[in-house]
């Protein structure tokens, strides 16, 4: 087992405020090379899990372990080696990226902090992230605000690919994007999973992202799980009232042109005419 989370609580503390529960218990587990969504409205807690498991917050109480070992009790070289294994992709792909640096120095800078390749190597190297990803050597020199939010989304996701990670964690990965880049970056998630054997905490919304690409789903709702199991079968056939008030709040042209229809439908008269 890769990752295995147990009985994981969050809690923001301020002063003169009731603290503020965004995780409670919950517990998953995620293997080598599979894909675990998790989905729920905003504020339900995703992202707060997420920034736990990638050690940007600290948990309340509950446990993290990572290949057996508990991530709290960590000398800090095994946490900084922990920190390049596991990676994560941010909903803001421009934002993520330093404004002030080009493709080229972004990437260059991942390399060289974490000693990846030889300097030597770091231009070969480079281009073989890129070719990863799908980019062409022509946006190395360009920043983030000359090239397109898509465009953006792949150098993030080969910056995460740079320190050779056995899980990425994608908060939200394709919601800012239009339909058509969506798709693209989709399929450079599936690709990346297959080729690389990568583990994929996928975080969303959108129940149709998930269910083309993740293998189980666990649904999230006010800081808990109500819901988890094989995505086909929590999102074909839903147990908890909440996980079915999510498939039906999602858009469906037939549900809607069919109601339509029949609240605009005559009334059948029973009775003859004079």
């Amino acid at each position: 087992m890769l990752l295995n989370i147990q009985n994981l609580h969050v809690t923001y503390r301020t002063p003169g405020q009731k603290p503020v529960e965004a995780v409670r218990g919950v517990s998953f587990s995620v293997d080598a090379g599979e894909s675990f969504g998790i989905v729920g409205e905003s504020g339900c807690g995703k992202s707060s899990l997420a920034k736990t498991v990638i050690g940007l917050q600290a948990p309340s109480a509950g446990a993290l372990l990572f290949e057996g070992q508990d991530i709290g009790r960590m000398n800090p070289d095994a946490f900084k080696h922990y920190r390049r294994t596991v990676q994560m992709v941010f909903q803001d792909a421009v934002g993520s990226l330093n404004p002030r640096m080009t493709v080229r120095k972004t990437l260059e800078e991942v390399l060289r902090v974490h000693s990846m390749v030889p300097a030597a190597k770091i231009t070969g190297r480079i281009s073989e992230l890129l070719n990863h990803v799908g980019l062409t050597e022509t946006v190395l020199d360009a920043y983030p605000r000359e090239i397109s939010g898509g465009q953006c989304q792949r150098v993030s996701f080969a910056r995460c690919l740079a320190l050779e990670p056995q899980l990425i964690i994608a908060d939200e990965p394709v919601s800012a994007l239009d339909v058509s880049v969506q798709a693209r970056i989709l399929n450079l998630v599936r690709t990346l999973q297959k080729e690389l054997n990568l583990a994929i905490i996928l975080i969303s919304h959108d129940l149709a992202v998930v269910r083309n690409i993740c293998d189980r789903v666990a649904v999230m709702h006010a800081g808990v799980f109500v819901e988890s199991g094989p995505a086909a079968e929590v999102l074909d056939a839903p147990q908890h009232a909440y996980t079915r008030d999510l498939l039906y709040a999602v858009p469906d042209i037939g549900r809607v042109l069919k109601q339509k229809g029949q609240a605009q439908r005559p009334a059948l008269s029973l009775t003859s005419s004079p």
